[in-house]
């Protein structure tokens, strides 16, 4: 059994000077584009209550191209700043419904540097890539190749903070739904990045502490340079390759992780967390930012869409720990720094592994009888539904189609 899904292959090019400044003219224009219609929008709401749709930016934009101030937006191509004023709409879409805040300005400095193309905007043949405005194609490392008969829908063009240059192809892509019968609970920590409800514990590779001295050097320097500086620039590209190289290696770890965990077992149950409160702890932030829960969390709801798969998610007050996962005693009190302690049966319990197998029965529990589901919100970035803050006691079934 197989399910067309929309998926995104994402390749590293390396352009020439020519097609990189043409991409840097095309990112100026689209956060220009993007930030005039914004600003229009604005102002017709605050000014006349009036709402702005995407056609009316759309007749805009045509009528700043006729302006001798903005005549230079007819030197790319058009694809781009339309998609901007749709992501705009988007945005907006997003803010009505209440799940984003109102959108902001882009900036510089600090906004993504990226410009879509559509089919009408890109020639794709042969594994060569030819974008409108530009007479040769990129040069792409195709570290895998795309699936066999599709083409792509999208290409979207982007350079990171380290100065790498990407493009990301959105394809249709039909994803093996393979049976599978298992069931695991999973616990999330420190010390183990995951333990799970079998016994087995994932380390966790703190990519960020292999790295933190590196970093370091990296920002001292940059610290010394002076403001306004190419030697500045300079040093904060060094800082940037820095956090990149750690950002990969945590998102490869994470990948693999739960690639296996969803190809292994038919039902996955997690505990809710809190990590925007949990992080205000300056004891624990770096460690649990390093940890990435949220990353791992955001990568195995999607994967268990497409494979299928039931993905529980337990309520964030359940006392995972402190209940025996063999007797159900529940202990008064257990301090984090305890990793592991007796039950009045008698059973010496891991700290992680017996969280882990409580969650685990806590899921099943709900699956079966179907009480205590919590209902769900609308995501920003999908319009999909997502987790709900709710009162204790609630848990949380994910639905797959």
């Amino acid at each position: 059994m197989s399910r067309s899904v929309k998926r995104a292959f994402k390749y590293r090019f390396y352009p020439s000077p020519g097609q990189a400044a043409e991409f840097a003219r095309t990112f100026g224009c689209v956060r220009l584009v993007y930030n005039m219609a914004l600003q229009a929008r604005t102002e017709a709401w605050t000014l006349r209550q009036e709402r702005v749709s995407y056609n009316t930016t759309s007749a805009m934009l045509t009528a700043w191209k006729k302006t001798e101030e903005l005549a230079f937006l007819n030197d790319v191509s058009s694809v781009p700043l339309q998609q901007a004023l749709r992501h705009l709409q988007v945005a907006f879409a997003n803010f009505f419904a209440k799940r984003a805040r109102y959108p902001s300005f882009k900036s510089k400095k600090k906004s993504r540097r990226s410009a879509e193309y559509t089919t009408s905007a890109f020639r794709y043949r042969d594994g060569q890539l030819t974008l409108a405005k530009m007479a040769e194609p990129l040069h792409i490392v195709w570290s895998r190749p795309l699936p066999d008969g599709v083409s792509p829908s999208t290409a979207t063009v982007s350079q990171d903070a380290a100065g790498r240059w990407f493009v990301s192809l959105l394809c249709d892509d039909q994803i093996e739904q393979s049976p599978a019968t298992d069931a695991v609970g999973i616990d999330a920590g420190l010390d183990s990045l995951l333990a799970l409800s079998t016994g087995e514990k994932i380390s966790n590779p703190r990519h960020e502490r292999r790295d933190r001295a590196r970093l370091a050097r990296a920002q001292r320097a940059l610290s010394r340079k002076e403001k306004g500086s190419n030697n500045r620039a300079k040093a904060r590209v060094k800082v940037a390759r820095v956090h990149a190289r750690i950002a990969d290696r945590r998102r490869d770890h994470l990948h693999k992780l739960t690639t296996r965990l969803v190809r292994e077992n038919q039902t996955i149950v997690i505990e809710d967390l809190t990590i925007r409160n949990m992080v205000k702890n300056h004891s624990l932030a770096r460690a649990i930012s390093d940890a990435a829960w949220r990353q791992f969390r955001t990568l195995l709801e999607y994967k268990a869409e497409w494979h299928g798969r039931n993905l529980v998610v337990v309520d964030r007050w359940f006392p995972s720990s402190k209940l025996c996962s063999v007797c159900g005693a529940l202990a008064e009190r257990i301090p984090l720094h305890v990793r592991s302690w007796t039950c009045r049966c008698g059973i010496v319990h891991d700290r992680d592994v017996n969280a882990a197998r409580n969650i685990l029965a806590e899921g099943l529990s709900v699956t079966a009888c179907g009480g205590g589901v919590r209902p769900q919100r609308e995501s920003s970035r999908t319009g999909q539904s997502s987790a709900k803050q709710e009162p204790p006691g609630a848990t949380q079934a994910i639905p797959v189609p």
